[in-house]
């Protein structure tokens, strides 16, 4: 058997599937909205000091992340793919 039986659903009771509720996600960001600036400014001290991973997610979030593609060569034929990370 391929276990889809036992997946976790049952008809009427939640067991954590879907989405999580709105409210918690309002809650995250409650508690999380003191500390903004803090991590702003920390995004600015890496940026400035050119460390990789702190300019990389800013350009990420500023200008989006550019399209992953992927060349696959056979013999005979060349497959190219363009993707979205994340599709």
């Amino acid at each position: 058997m391929d276990g889809r039986k036992n997946n976790g659903s049952k008809k009427g009771v939640y067991q954590g599937q879907g989405r999580p509720p709105k409210a918690k996600e309002i809650e995250l960001i409650e508690r999380l909205t003191p500390l903004d600036d803090i991590a702003l400014k920390a995004l600015e001290t890496g940026v400035k000091s050119g460390e990789y991973q702190f300019v990389k997610l800013f350009m990420e979030y500023r200008f989006g992340k550019p399209k992953e593609s992927v060349s696959i060569t056979n013999s005979d034929i060349e497959i190219k793919v363009n993707w979205k990370e994340g599709f």
